[in-house]
């Protein structure tokens, strides 16, 4: 039989909904702890396996992070904490700490700054940043940001609305391929594959939306530069391919 886990002395990873009353010093040193007993080298040295800069991360696998964010609920004052430290891994809770109504435009822009890395950038777009009310603002402003992770974000966050609001109206979507099709002649890797993961998103959430996806993947797909090309026929495979045709055919009949 296994033994139940031992509930830590520190409180991170008490059990969910429990409210942590002591100073927030004390619990930001908390989950630093936490994290710290659950970190491992291989994780760490894996990370460069991803691109993922190991300068100021601890190893410890997204697992468990997500398992310490549950214990902890939203926190948005030890969000903010979190963030502060640099600490990879604190970085990354904080995508689930923080309380996305609490999340300020000002916040946004300066953690946005701050990403040197495309899953510090994707976890807070994909978690918390569409579940804002600056989502759409942020997506048109940080598509001409110069940073390559910044700009990223733009895209990063038009997938993950495009993915999870799915009960939007098609209209700002369509906007926002202009905002693709104008970042598109940008080389830079994790800005690329950024806005080809939009397009494709965008082209997987209704029939008429798949249409000018599509439209817009065939112009990409016939231009003179190498990295849009890319961006361009990607998007065509996926989105000409059965699985997304079967998928979006009942919402054509």
């Amino acid at each position: 039989m296994n033994k139940a886990k031992k509930i830590p002395s520190d409180r991170a990873g008490a059990k969910a909904g429990t409210p942590d009353t002591r100073p927030l010093p004390e619990q930001l040193a908390a989950a630093l702890a936490w994290l710290e007993r659950h970190a491992t080298k291989a994780a760490r040295d894996g990370m460069a396996r991803f691109a993922i800069p190991s300068d100021h991360a601890l190893g410890v696998g997204m697992r468990d992070i997500q398992a310490l964010a549950k214990t902890l609920g939203h926190n948005h004052e030890l969000a903010s904490l979190l963030w502060d430290t640099g600490v990879y891994e604190a970085r990354m809770l904080t995508a689930y700490v923080a309380d996305p109504a609490l999340v300020t435009a000002a916040q946004m822009d300066g953690w946005a700054r701050e990403f040197d890395n495309w899953a510090t950038c994707d976890t807070l777009c994909f978690v918390l940043f569409d579940r804002t009310p600056h989502a759409w603002r942020k997506v048109e402003q940080w598509s001409t940001r110069r940073d390559e992770f910044a700009k990223r974000a733009a895209f990063a966050l038009l997938a993950s609305m495009a993915l999870h609001h799915k009960d939007s109206d098609d209209a700002p979507f369509r906007r926002s391929l202009d905002w693709i099709e104008r970042a598109a002649d940008d080389e830079r890797n994790f800005v690329k594959k950024a806005v080809n993961w939009a397009l494709r998103s965008i082209g997987r959430r209704s029939a008429a939306l798949h249409g000018d996806a599509v439209a817009l993947a065939q112009r990409l797909a016939e231009s003179d530069q190498a990295h849009t090309r890319w961006i361009g026929k990607d998007a065509l495979r996926e989105l000409r391919s059965p699985k997304t045709q079967t998928r979006l055919a009942p919402k054509k009949r």
